[in-house]
């Protein structure tokens, strides 16, 4: 199963999710057919892609904010606002109670300053 996941990762995530539901269920399975390690680095991977999504949304609203603030009579300030806020809303949902500890907003808004600046 692990050179499955090597070879075809949407054949062996079908594979072992019908082979978890089969455990799950109380069937017995082929212990030696779940891949563990791989099953374990996919499941950390799905909370680090979740943290991920929810600082780039943050990271996508600072500059419309930024613009906005800056800006607020331009043409496309109320395009930025609306953006800003679809970006945040975005953010917040999928943000968890978690998560807190491992955004740093402060990092996050400099980061996106620079960005602003340099372009």
């Amino acid at each position: 199963m692990a050179d499955l996941y090597e070879d075809d990762i949407l054949l062996w995530s079908e594979r072992l999710g019908e082979l978890l539901r089969r455990r799950a269920a109380g069937e017995l399975v082929n212990e030696a057919e779940l891949d563990w390690p791989n099953l374990a680095q996919e499941i950390e991977s799905v909370g680090r892609s979740q943290l991920s999504a929810v600082r780039s949304h943050i990271m996508q609203a600072f500059p419309h904010d930024l613009k906005a603030e800056a800006w607020p009579t331009a043409r496309d300030a109320p395009h930025w606002q609306s953006e800003a806020r679809r970006a945040r809303l975005d953010a917040a949902e999928a943000y968890t109670p978690s998560m807190r500890q491992r955004i740093d907003i402060a990092r996050l808004y400099a980061k996106a300053l620079r960005i602003m600046l340099e372009s």
